[in-house]
This record gives C-alpha cells, sequence and structure tokens, in this order.
C-alpha cells in the first residue's frame, strides 16, 4: 500500500492522540492541554483534527482493503 502525503499526516495526528490518551490514563497529564491550554481554541483544533484523522484512517482501510481485494 503506497501512502500519500494526508495519509502520514492522520496517522502523525493519532499517534499523537493516542499518546496523549495514554499520559491521560496513566498520569493523569493531558499534554495538548498543557501545550495549549485547557479548553483553548488551539487544543479543540488539536482534538478535532485527531478525530478527523481516526475517521479518515478508517475509511481508508476500508476502502484500500476492498480494492485490493478487487485485484
Amino acid at each position: 500500500m503506497k501512502m500519500n502525503a494526508l495519509d502520514y499526516v492522520a496517522w502523525a495526528l493519532v499517534l499523537i492522540g493516542g499518546l496523549n490518551w495514554g499520559l491521560v490514563g496513566a498520569f493523569k497529564y493531558n499534554l495538548v492541554n498543557s501545550l495549549f491550554g485547557t479548553n483553548s481554541v488551539l487544543s479543540r483544533i488539536v482534538y478535532v483534527l485527531v478525530g478527523l484523522s481516526a475517521v479518515y484512517l478508517i475509511i481508508a482501510l476500508f476502502t484500500r482493503s476492498d480494492r485490493r481485494n478487487a485485484s
């Protein structure tokens, strides 16, 4: 599977989100809020981008697997 730039950005954002949730669960430390402020516009944008990236990767997973199975 060949990845494009959007794939790499989506993976990076999902990894950042996953690591942030790991920090929240293990240490009650929210890195995004620490960097951008609690409930700030920037932190909300990061959360929205992480969520959109996850949706994009889920869609890409199913659409690309369909193309692989068709060939």
